[in-house]
């Protein structure tokens, strides 16, 4: 509330209809980052709900396949898919009621097997009102500790990092990154690299949501 207010009393001093800004000085509260991610236990009762809840459960699946944000998930595009590509342009295209990225940049990003099963047996690609939706997931399994769409991007975010990929990767696969002509050039030159970050998370993701046991030489026990 202090933010906002503040914006609109910094545009009527600039206008010169006020000559001070009465925000200012005005302490804020402190606010804890929120670091809710999806336990691996809790991945199979959410896939699985997110199953019965239709158009919206698909984007919610979609988010924590693909790690990108809920609000870009619901206005995916398939005009914006190409070989594979998510390609997100970083500003507004309104004939696509595409809102932009949330940070201004382009953003392409690969959407693993997983995802892509997804989009070819839905009949539609956008999708609204995730929260509600999530909330009510949450009462039907009964979560104290609740989930937002966001916590599954923070939870492939997670799943990128614990399994060796690094912060870096994770920054660039999720549009973390800083601006800059770098990141234009860094966008096809870590291309394979952030394939197999996509296709390694997404396979542990649908293991975990399958409870299927992770992969690796089995040694029978001898008495």
């Amino acid at each position: 509330m202090l933010a906002a207010a503040s914006a609109i009393f910094s545009w009527a001093v600039k206008q010169e209809v006020i000559a001070v800004n009465p925000c200012r000085g005005v302490e804020r509260n402190e606010t804890a980052s929120r670091e809710r991610v999806l336990a691996d236990s809790e991945l199979r009762l959410f896939w699985e709900a997110f199953g019965r809840a239709g158009r919206a459960g698909t984007a919610l699946k979609l988010i924590l396949l693909t790690g990108q944000r809920p609000g870009e998930v619901a206005h995916m595009r398939s005009e914006h898919i190409v070989d594979g590509w998510w390609e997100m342009p970083g500003k507004p295209v309104e004939a696509l009621d595409w809102p932009g990225t949330k940070n201004g940049q382009s953003h392409r990003v690969w959407l693993p097997e997983p995802a892509q099963l997804l989009l070819s047996s839905a009949k539609t690609i956008t999708a609204s009102k995730l929260d509600p939706v999530m909330r009510s997931i949450c009462a039907e399994l009964g979560i104290a500790d609740k989930v937002t769409p966001h916590d599954l991007r923070r939870t492939h975010g997670t799943k990128v990092t614990a399994l060796g990929f690094g912060r870096d990767a994770m920054n660039r696969v999720q549009n973390h990154r800083e601006g800059g002509i770098a990141s234009v050039y860094d966008r096809h030159e870590y291309a394979e690299e952030n394939k197999r970050i996509m296709e390694t998370v997404a396979a542990e993701l649908i293991r975990l949501a399958e409870g299927r046991p992770a992969s690796g030489k089995v040694v029978p026990l001898r008495g």
